[in-house]
């Protein structure tokens, strides 16, 4: 079968995934999907990275709460060649993190150290606030113990698994403060956390976030140029999606800062724009978190 029908045939079946998977926060057993030589997805709210080398195996991101992480310890051991396992998180948030005491003793948890200094911060303000969102949030959060790292990073760890490699890299603040992205070779596969999603608004929930970090790392990631990338929520897709994200989030801070100068304020700015941007891109998901952005564009200097 030629590269580019595997390629579409894997987005179709991954866009199917997603739109059952991202409705509840149960990652699916025995339903890991193969995305190139050596990186693996389990699809799910959220998408949970796989990395397999010849001597160790490497975990992006837990799911929400250690029930969600032995399923991903459990699919992890059955891919693995070698022994050694080791764990990233792309953020702090719950989804992402707090799945890390179903992981073996053994395995190594390595992360940048400004998201291990957000963790020390708001973790357990976080954890809280997810856990009055549902009951069986609730559930699955009960009684998390957060791991203390066992290697922090200030810019970039590479990993060498046995016949790839991973750069773990934190090039800035966007999302969070602590924002990590993976990238994977020989197979070019970019694990970008939140930062580079597949039509889906960028989250920018507190102050912490930042529109010009965010357009900074984008345009550090360009140069990568992946042959897929791995969001942390949406579907799979190609480098393409860089630009993509690039276009909206700096288009939307164009009209944003137009509209300050004007004098407009920011919740009303909010409120045009969703409706703008809901037209512009008619097939992206909620614009609900637009006017997020809006407000960090508001507050920070103008590029």
């Amino acid at each position: 079968m030629a590269p580019r029908t595997i390629h579409l045939l894997c987005a179709a079946i991954w866009t199917c995934a997603m739109a059952i998977a991202q409705t509840q926060p149960l990652l699916p057993e025995n339903s890991v999907t193969r995305v190139s030589d050596h990186v693996y997805a389990i699809v799910g709210w959220p998408n949970v990275g796989i990395i397999v080398g010849d001597r160790a195996t490497l975990v992006v991101d837990t799911g929400l709460g250690p029930r969600n992480g032995a399923t991903v310890v459990r699919e992890a051991q059955k891919l693995a060649k070698g022994s050694k396992l080791y764990l990233t998180t792309t953020h702090f948030h719950p989804e992402h993190a707090s799945g890390d005491a179903a992981f073996p003793p053994g395995a190594i948890l390595i992360r940048p150290a400004v998201q291990q200094e957000e963790m020390q911060a708001h973790g357990t303000e976080f954890l809280d606030m997810f856990r009055g969102r549902s009951a069986q949030f609730k559930e699955l959060l009960q009684d998390v113990r957060l791991r203390t790292p066992d290697v922090v990073f200030d810019r970039e760890a590479k990993l060498d698994l046995g016949a790839v490699t991973a750069r773990l890299m934190w090039l800035g603040a966007a999302h969070t403060r602590g924002d990590e992205v993976t990238f994977v070779e020989p197979d070019s596969v970019l694990l970008p956390g939140d930062i580079v999603e597949n039509k889906l608004v960028p989250s920018m929930p507190n102050a912490d976030s930042s529109v010009n970090g965010w357009l900074a790392i984008l345009d550090k990631l360009a140069p990568l140029t992946p042959r897929f990338i791995m969001p942390d929520h949406g579907a799979l897709g190609d480098g393409s999606l860089i630009a993509k994200e690039r276009g909206f989030l700096a288009g939307l801070q164009a009209r944003a800062l137009e509209l300050k100068r004007q004098g407009t304020s920011v919740e009303e700015a909010g409120k045009l724009l969703t409706a703008e941007f809901k037209t512009r891109y008619p097939d992206w998901e909620s614009m609900g978190p637009v006017s997020g952005v809006v407000r960090r564009v508001y507050a920070e200097p103008a590029p």
